[in-house]
C-alpha cells in the first residue's frame, strides 16, 4: 500500500496512530503532507503556506501551494486539514512546570473572593486527605478581598486547629500559615518567636508575634516541616503539568528553577519517551544543578526534547506582597522600598560564575530598582560571557524609563508575562503611584526600543493557556473587556507581534531557533491546528481561540475531546 492515506483532521490522533500500526513497516520512512489549511510560518520569507510535509523524524522537508507538495511527494500519508489554521506551537517562555504539577495535587484558592471562601475550599479539599497530613494551598490573594490587608493564622485555626495548613500566595512570594503549622515550623527549629528576618524575607510581625504570612525568603522557616513529597507523587505531579501544558496548545515550557533532582525526574521521562513537549530547563540558583553546567557542561538529552543551558536568579519579590525591590517608597507602604532577596554582592559572584562557565543567565527581577541592580551587573559582567549569551530580565515588570534602552544596548532579552499586566492593574497603580507606572509593563516601549520580547505565563502564578496571553498583549483588558481600551493602552502588542513572543522569539531566547519558532524546511514540525486565525479574528476574542490538536515533531500529543498522549 504506497499511495496517499487520507485522514481528516476530525479523529487525527487515533486516525494518524492508527494508519502507523496498519500500514506497512517501509512507511515509517516516508513523509507526510498536511493540506487544506492556511498555515502561518512565521517564516518572514514565506509567512504562508497551504500544505506542509514533513519527515519520520518530525523534521519539515517542504512548504508551499498544496498542488505543487502533492506533486512533489505522490507518496507521503495525507492528511487532510480540511480548511483549518495551522500556526506554530507556542512556547512559554517562564513557566514552573513541577509548580503546577504540585498546584494541581493541592487546594485551588485561585479567584477566592475573601478568607470565608479560602477557608471554605480548604474544608472541601481537606476531606479526602489522610488524618495528620499537611494541608496545602496555592493562589490565594488578600487584593481580592473586602478587606486586602494580610490575613492571619487566626483565620484559619478555628477551621483547622490541629492539622497544619500551608498556603503559597497566588505569585508564590508569599506564604501563610495557620498556628499548627508554626508550631510544626519551631519543631523543625524555626524557633519564630526570637528568629530575625532572613535574609530576603520577613515574617510579618503583630507586637512582636507572628501573625502567619511569611514573604519570600521567610517562607523557608515553615516549610522546612513540611515532609517530602515521594517520588510517586513527584512522577505524578509532573505528569498531570505536561497534560495541562499540550492541552493548552504549548509545545515548549522554558521551566524556571529546576533543582538537579528535578533535572534528573525530567531525564527519567525523557528516557522513557514520556516528554510531550519540549523543555528548557534553568538551574535553580547557586547551586548543585548550576555547579554540575559549571563541571559537565550544558545539558541535552539526546531525544532533543530536553535541555539545561541556563541558570535562573532572583534579585527582588513581588509586587502584590509589596517585596519587589523599587528605586523609591511604595506610594501605599511609605517606608518600604522592598526586598532584595539575594544579596548583591552574591548576586555578582553568581552571575560572573555563569559567564565563566558559559551559562546563559536569568534574572528575576520585578522593582524598578531589581531591574537597575540586574542590569548593572549584567553590564559588568558581559564582556566576560562570549559572542552571543542571550541573557534574559525575567518579568522586567517595573523599569526606570533610563533603564528601558538598555536592553537592547546590551543585547539583553525582556522575558515578559503579558497576564500579570492585566491581574496587577486593579492595584499596581496603588503600590507605584503615576510616575512609575510609564515604566510597568511596558512591553511596547522595550520592543520600539529594539529588544526582544519572550512571552510566557509564569504558570501556576498565572494560568497555563497561553491563549489568554495573546489576549491580555494585544487588549490589556481583562476578560470582561475592562477596562475600555485597554490599560496603559499605548504599550498594546499587535497579535502577531504576541505569537511571535511566544513563537519565534522564545524559541531564540532558549537558543532553539536552529530547531523551532518558524515553519520551515530543517525545523521540527511542532505547530497546532485551531479553530480560529489568531492573526484575523478580533482581538477581543483571542483568549477564545479554539484548539483541535496539539503536535510535536509531526505526532499528535493532543486532540480536543480525547486524552493527551505521554
Amino acid at each position: 500500500m504506497r499511495g496517499t492515506m487520507k485522514v481528516p483532521v476530525t479523529g487525527v490522533l487515533a486516525g494518524v496512530l492508527a494508519s502507523l500500526v496498519a500500514a506497512p513497516a517501509v512507511l515509517a520512512a516516508e513523509h507526510t503532507l498536511l493540506v487544506g489549511a492556511r498555515i502561518h510560518t512565521m517564516d518572514p520569507q514565506q509567512p504562508q503556506a497551504e500544505a506542509m510535509v514533513w519527515n519520520a523524524d518530525g523534521v519539515l522537508v517542504d512548504l508551499g501551494n498544496a498542488g505543487a507538495l502533492r506533486s512533489r511527494h505522490p507518496q507521503a500519508r495525507v492528511i487532510d486539514a480540511d480548511g483549518a489554521v495551522v500556526v506554530l506551537g507556542l512556547i512559554d517562555a517562564h513557566a514552573h512546570l513541577m509548580g503546577l504539577g504540585l498546584a494541581l495535587l493541592r487546594a485551588d484558592l485561585v479567584g477566592a473572593r475573601s478568607r470565608e471562601e479560602v477557608v471554605q475550599r480548604l474544608r472541601d479539599f481537606a476531606d479526602d486527605l489522610p488524618e495528620g497530613a499537611w494541608l496545602m494551598g496555592n493562589g490565594w490573594d488578600q487584593n481580592l478581598w473586602p478587606d486586602t490587608a494580610f490575613p492571619t493564622a487566626a483565620d484559619l485555626d478555628a477551621a483547622f486547629p490541629d492539622r497544619p495548613v500551608w498556603l503559597r500566595r497566588i505569585d508564590g512570594h508569599a506564604g501563610w500559615a495557620n498556628s499548627a503549622a508554626m508550631r510544626a515550623a519551631d519543631a523543625a527549629g524555626a524557633r519564630l518567636a526570637e528568629a530575625a528576618d532572613p535574609q530576603g524575607g520577613r515574617i510579618v510581625r503583630e507586637s512582636g508575634v507572628a501573625t502567619g504570612v511569611f514573604i519570600d525568603e521567610a517562607m523557608g522557616l515553615v516549610e522546612a516541616a513540611i515532609p517530602a513529597l515521594s517520588a510517586d507523587d513527584q512522577a505524578r505531579a509532573l505528569q498531570l503539568a505536561l497534560e495541562a501544558a499540550v492541552r493548552n496548545g504549548l509545545t515548549g515550557v522554558h521551566d524556571m528553577g529546576v533543582s538537579r533532582e528535578g533535572l534528573a525526574l525530567y531525564r527519567q521521562f525523557a528516557d522513557a519517551g514520556r516528554l510531550p513537549l519540549r523543555v528548557s530547563a534553568y538551574a535553580d540558583g547557586e547551586g548543585a544543578a548550576l555547579d554540575d553546567l559549571c563541571s559537565n557542561g550544558l545539558y541535552a538529552h539526546d531525544g532533543g526534547r530536553l535541555q539545561m543551558r541556563g541558570v535562573k536568579l532572583y534579585i527582588d519579590g513581588a509586587l502584590g506582597s509589596r517585596g519587589a525591590a523599587l528605586l523609591e517608597d511604595y506610594s501605599d507602604d511609605h517606608g518600604n522600598t522592598g526586598l532584595l532577596v539575594t544579596d548583591p554582592d552574591a548576586f555578582r559572584a553568581t552571575v560572573a560564575k555563569a559567564a565563566g562557565c558559559g551559562v546563559q543567565v536569568a534574572s528575576h527581577a520585578i522593582g524598578d530598582r531589581g531591574n537597575r541592580l540586574v542590569l548593572d551587573t549584567y553590564e559588568a559582567a558581559l564582556p566576560r560571557a562570549g559572542d552571543d549569551p542571550r541573557w534574559r530580565v525575567e518579568h522586567a515588570q517595573i523599569v526606570a524609563l533610563d533603564d528601558i534602552p538598555r536592553f537592547a544596548r546590551m543585547g539583553v532579552i525582556a522575558s515578559m508575562q503579558p497576564t500579570h499586566a492585566t491581574s496587577d492593574m486593579p492595584w499596581a497603580g496603588e503600590r507605584l503611584g503615576e510616575a512609575r507606572l510609564a515604566g510597568a509593563y511596558a512591553w511596547r516601549k522595550l520592543l520600539d526600543s529594539g529588544a526582544r520580547l519572550a512571552l510566557g505565563s509564569d504558570f501556576p502564578v498565572e494560568q497555563v493557556d497561553p491563549r489568554l496571553g495573546l489576549y491580555a498583549a494585544a487588549t490589556r483588558q481583562d476578560l470582561d473587556g475592562r477596562p475600555p481600551g485597554g490599560w496603559l493602552a499605548d504599550q498594546k502588542l499587535t497579535p502577531a507581534e504576541a505569537v511571535r513572543g511566544f513563537t519565534a522569539d522564545a524559541a531564540y531566547a532558549g537558543f532553539d531557533e536552529g530547531a523551532v519558532g518558524q515553519l520551515r524546511p530543517g525545523l521540527r514540525a511542532d505547530f497546532l491546528i485551531v479553530e480560529d486565525d489568531p492573526l484575523a479574528m478580533p482581538v477581543g476574542r483571542l483568549h477564545a481561540l479554539r484548539l483541535r490538536s496539539t503536535w510535536v515533531d509531526g505526532t499528535p500529543v493532543y486532540e480536543a475531546g480525547q486524552a493527551p498522549r505521554e
